[in-house]
């Protein structure tokens, strides 16, 4: 059995930092891979570019999409990653700091899984990827073959 990994789109690198340090203190000890921009997302899902090595049949259990990336959106990048058939059941939250209705509406009618707002507060942001952790990683069941 391959090890569950985490795809992090983020571009901030604090809140790169923050949701790492929450992963690690409620003790989700599992490979994250960030992504710093909506092309190295699709990049690592799809094995092209600097990944062109990458296995594509292993991918990551669950992906948390900022929504606003330099380069690719995470509208488009969702987007993508339901037009493709290697990835179009992959779980996609949505992580974002954004609270316009539009992006909730957007990403939805997309296909994300789910849509989390980001905390403002560190205890809540930890509480928060206490939650997440548990849900996408031991609770969800994910299509066969994921």
């Amino acid at each position: 059995m391959t090890e569950k990994t985490i795809l992090l789109v983020e571009d901030n690198p604090d809140d790169v930092e923050l949701t790492l340090r929450a992963f690690k203190k409620n003790n989700i000890l599992n490979k994250v891979v960030v992504a710093k921009d909506g092309v190295e997302a699709l990049d690592y899902l799809f094995g092209t570019g600097v990944y062109a090595s990458r296995n594509v049949n292993e991918l990551p259990v669950v992906v948390l999409l900022d929504l606003k990336l330099p380069k690719i959106d995470g509208l488009e990048v969702l987007k993508r990653i339901r037009q493709d058939d290697r990835t179009k059941l992959l779980q996609v939250v949505i992580l974002t700091s954004s609270s316009e209705q539009k992006d909730v509406i957007d990403g939805y009618s997309l296909g994300a899984n789910s849509y989390v707002r980001k905390p403002v507060s560190f205890e809540h942001f930890v509480e928060a990827i206490k939650h997440l952790g548990l849900y996408w990683l031991l609770w969800n069941e994910p299509p066969p073959g994921k």
